[in-house]
């Protein structure tokens, strides 16, 4: 067993669970980290998909009681049919995008130096999204949505295929631009993660099966388990936090970590692998 291959997939479960659902990009994080440990040959890449999973374990641990009410009433109920419509309307776009586009944007995108300027440019945007003027709130809860704003939010959600976007900063924005409630956003953009991170690392594992064997079970399995922990912990937190809170914070973060990445690249501090 290699240890040091175990620890890299647990510091890369680690990442991939504090930051698919913090408006930093989960993707780009995990490029240059994965830059950074020697960890991003064509087997991590299937890891880094993979162990998204975890992650979204978590969601639906936090979420259980409504994925659980729901599923219950599905059949006869009319709202619980509208919430599972809603979010398959909305995952519908990533689907189609993604099979159309999806290889040739990870052949061209997906790289150190892109995953630095979309993090600043979305860094931009979300204190551009936060500092003007509020949108009329139309939708406070989830429950209120209807298919043409899932429709909305789903295609958003399109914008993180180019890595450094962040899935969650895109629908999270998004959904409030679009007149959702910052709860309401939120909870859909977790909702909306369970078939499109599941369904891309089913998709994943599928397609590269030929890379992998039962070698490699104990670096997934070890990926998977950090990427639930620490996914479950950022989620319970980010829930309380945005109660009181904007995501300008997120913003910064975005803008000074891209600048950083661009720096060292440009002065040769760090070489940071395409």
């Amino acid at each position: 067993m290699d240890i040091v291959l175990l620890v890299k997939a647990a510091i890369m479960g680690v990442v991939e669970g504090l930051t698919e659902f913090l408006p930093i990009s989960s993707t780009g994080h995990l490029i240059l980290a994965g830059s950074l440990l020697g960890f991003d040959d064509a087997k991590a890449k299937v890891f880094d998909i993979a162990i998204q999973t975890g992650a979204i374990f978590a969601v639906i641990l936090v979420y259980w009681q409504k994925i659980r009410a729901t599923l219950v009433a599905l059949p006869t109920e009319r709202q619980a049919q509208r919430f599972a419509l809603n979010v398959l309307i909305g995952f519908v776009p990533a689907v189609v995008l993604g099979l159309l586009f999806g290889k040739a944007i990870k052949a061209h995108l997906f790289t150190p130096v892109v995953v630095a300027t979309t993090f600043i440019v979305g860094g931009f945007i979300i204190l551009w999204a936060e500092r003007r003027a509020p949108v009329a709130t139309r939708i406070e809860s989830v429950d209120d949505m209807g298919p043409l704003d899932a429709l909305k939010v789903g295609l958003v959600q399109c914008l993180a295929m180019v890595p450094g976007t962040s899935r969650s900063g895109a629908t999270i924005i998004g959904g409030m631009l679009l007149g959702l409630s910052r709860k309401a956003a939120t909870d859909f953009s977790f909702f909306l993660a369970i078939p499109t991170l599941i369904g891309a690392g089913v998709y994943s594992l599928y397609k590269e099966r030929a890379l992998l064997s039962l070698a490699d079970a104990p670096m997934f399995l070890t990926g998977l388990v950090f990427s639930f922990i620490s996914a479950w912990l950022c989620v319970r937190w980010l829930l309380r936090y945005i109660s009181t809170h904007s995501f300008v914070v997120f913003a910064y973060y975005r803008i000074v970590f891209g600048v950083v990445v661009l720096a060292t690249a440009w002065l040769g501090w760090v070489q940071w692998a395409e």
